[in-house]
Parts: C-alpha cells; structure tokens; sequence
C-alpha cells in the first residue's frame, strides 16, 4: 500500500488535516507547539484507491525542546518511507526560516512533494498563498484542514501522484498486542528493540509518548500489529489537557486490543497504579502477559526471578494464571520470548472447546465434587457448553443457579484452566437455569 507522509513546521494544522484525511480524531490535536511527537499512521481511501498517511511531528531547530532532535529523526524518516510527501504550510505567517529549513530537506527528494498552504479560511486569504512560489515545489494547494475546504482538489492530485498499487492485503484480521504501563518503564524501547528501528521516540522524561502508535509486526512466523501507548498515570497525576487525551488514547487501545503486555519496572516494583491497569485489563477481557522490564538492574540472588513472581501473583489473585517474562530490553534480552508468549496467550483467548470434551471431562468431577447444599436444596449440574463469545466464557446448566457460591465458580474455573491452556486470559463462567 502506497504511503503519503505530512511534513511541516510545528503547528501548521498537520495533525488536524491527518484526521480529515483518515476520517476519525486518531492524533491529538492541540494548539500548543509540538504536540505530535511520534509517527502516526492511518488509512484512507479516494476514488476507489486506499494508501496509508502519516502524520509527523513538527520540524523545528534551535529551540529548547529536548524532543526536537528526534523528532527531526522522525521527520526524515517519514520523507523516506513515504510515496508522495505534503508539506504543510500556513498562509497567515506566510514563509519562515524553518519553512525553508524543511523545503530545504524536501528539495534533495526525489520523492513527490505537494506544497499545501493551510488555513486558507476564505477566498480574501488565497492571494496570501502566492508568496509559497518562492519555496520552488511547484503550484501550492489552498486548503482548511479544520473546515475541508479545498482538500478534495488534494486528494485528487495525491492519488495521481502515487506509484501503481499492488493488491492489498487483508489485515483487518491481525492480533492486536498494546504494550501498556506506568510512564518511562520502557514501551517504546521495547517497541524499537522488536522492530529494530528507530520507530518511536525514547527519551528519559515520563511522558514522551503521547499519541498511541500502531505498527505492523510481520517476522519470524508472527503477523500482528503492536500498539505503542503512552503512559497511564493516576488521574490525580493528569496535570494538562494533552496528557488526559494521551491516557484516553491508551484505554482505548486496552479496549481494542486482544493482548495487553503490562509492563513493570523491575528496579521500581510494582506499584498500585501497575495494579490498576491490571484490573483494567481484566474487566475489557483481554488477554495479559507481565514483562518486568531493567531485571539487568535487580540485584540477583539464588531464587529472585521465582520470588518475585510468585509476590506479584500474590498480589493480582484470583486471576493469577498470567505469564511473566523477565527482560531487559535495553539489553534485548528475552523480548522475542515476550512475543512468543504473547502469541500463545493470543491463541488461548481464541480457543474453542468441543462440548462433548467439557462434558466428559468435568461432569465427573462434578459429581465427585458437587456443589454444597443450600438451605437443604441440593444443586445439580447437568450440562456444560462455551459460549459463542470473543472471548473465553462457559455456561453450566444447573436446577438451582442462584444458590452456587463464587467459591465453586472458582473451582469449575481451576478445573478447566488445569485440562486446557488458557494461560493470560480471563474466563467467564455462567450459571443458567437447566
């Protein structure tokens, strides 16, 4: 699939006219400089023909921004996966020094470049737009990314200006893996250290990511895409506006995604907000993989890694039957075993049990191990079957459901995880009426 990245100074309306051009407030938009910080990509389709857009963040030199030197790695790094390039500019500020430091990059191309002047709100403000001439990329593209004035003359000239497309591909399909946690306990590096590039920006400050990244996986046998997510903070701790869209982003993805890697600082320890987002993914029913990230920087002894596991399944029981994979991602240790697992845990959450299995399996055990009277009533199971759900959940049929404890619901439920592997992923048992 063809690829048109959009490229400019900070604050020309980038992310703004990539959400018109995919159709949904995928980036977070914000008037402060320098919001976007990572690449961020999105579909969208004209006349019949899909391609991907890339937003980039703002191209900027000499300011105090630590981010800025990445983010100009970003920058050229969209230029050169990219088919077809949009350089951002606005009319009302006319030319400036960093407009000419990009034009500047984007002469030495040999990509398609569209000079597109933003915020043309009227017809008064098109004369403004001549001035871009002076940049030598050709007849500039008047538009308002907020209001879509002008940006249908633009998809038609970016659809003609892309290379011949080869069938896509349908990947709707693929597992979702978010990799979540508390800011700074590594994400992004994991992210880079699995793709091995530069994908997103890493830097020492909590909070460096913002937007939640979505990049396709595709080695080793594996096909899937792995969402990069900002930091969830306490709410408390949410001091601005960018960083409460940052951790709405990041619950949605948990929402849309089937595997969640939690990630823990292993030098930190677990932390009660780790345990929030834990049982945030519990109650979406998504599958979990635990990856203690700097155990390099842990202090080893003859039973570390087995103490320090069973402390942390202490600590999120009942639902205790989650893998946990010990790495150092600075070091790229153990991160393949962290999508190895991932997948497994993947595979579990889809599985589909034949009733005929459950029923010949746990009816004996029921009847060895009934539940206890009520009230001198006694409870009779008679059937079991799972249930057509995304994910893991059993319906027993029984004569008297509401007198079953949630101790024995626990007990079917350990009875099933012991005969069949469903490692990392919540399940769901139902009592219904025989």
């Amino acid at each position: 699939m063809s690829i048109v990245a959009i490229v400019g100074r900070p604050n020309v309306g980038k992310s703004t006219l990539f959400n018109r051009l995919v159709g949904m407030r995928k980036a977070i938009v914000n008037d402060t400089a320098g919001t976007t910080r990572d690449r961020h990509y999105g579909k969208t389709d004209w006349n019949g023909r899909e391609f991907s857009v890339i937003d980039t963040g703002g191209y900027a030199l000499g300011g105090e921004d630590i981010f800025e030197e990445e983010i100009r790695k970003q920058v050229v790094l969209a230029v050169e996966e990219a088919d077809v390039i949009l350089f951002l500019v606005e009319v009302s500020t006319g030319i400036t020094d960093l407009d000419m430091a990009v034009a500047d990059l984007l002469r030495r191309t040999s990509k398609k470049v569209i000079l597109v002047v933003n915020k043309v709100d009227n017809n008064n403000l098109v004369y403004g737009s001549h001035e871009f001439y002076a940049l030598g990329l050709g007849d500039p593209y008047c538009i308002s990314s907020i209001s879509g004035s002008g940006t249908g003359d633009l998809m038609d000239a970016v659809v003609a200006a892309l290379p011949p497309d080869t069938e896509a591909e349908q990947t709707d399909d693929l597992p979702k893996f978010a990799i979540v946690g508390r800011p700074n306990v590594g994400k992004s590096s994991l992210t880079n250290a699995l793709l091995d590039r530069e994908r997103n920006i890493v830097t020492p400050i909590a909070g460096t990511t913002r937007d939640s990244i979505l990049t396709r996986y595709n080695k080793f046998g594996m096909d899937f895409y792995l969402i990069d997510t900002a930091g969830l903070r306490k709410k408390t701790k949410v001091t601005d506006d960018l960083e409460f869209y940052s951790v709405l982003r990041s619950i949605r993805s948990i929402e849309s995604s089937d595997v969640c890697i939690l990630m823990i600082d292993a030098s930190a320890g677990v932390e009660a907000q780790d345990m929030n987002i834990f049982r945030l993914i519990e109650r979406n029913k998504k599958g979990c993989v635990i990856v203690i990230n700097k155990w390099d920087l842990v202090e080893k002894g003859s039973n570390t890694m087995k103490e320090y596991a069973e402390s942390i399944r202490r600590r999120i029981a009942p639902f205790d039957d989650v893998p946990i994979v010990f790495t150092s991602v600075l070091n790229k240790q153990r991160i393949l075993d962290v999508l190895q697992t991932a997948m497994n845990v993947y595979y579990a959450r889809i599985r589909r049990i034949p009733t005929s299995a459950l029923n010949e399996y746990l009816l004996p055990i029921i009847e060895q191990t009934p539940p206890p009277s009520t009230k001198g009533k006694y409870i009779r199971i008679k059937y079991v079957t799972q249930l057509a759900s995304p994910t893991p959940a059993f319906a027993f049929f029984v004569n008297l459901p509401q007198y079953i404890k949630e101790g024995y619901r626990r007990f079917l439920e350990n009875k099933i995880r012991e005969r069949w592997d469903f490692k990392g992923v919540p399940i769901q048992i139902f009592f219904r009426q025989k």
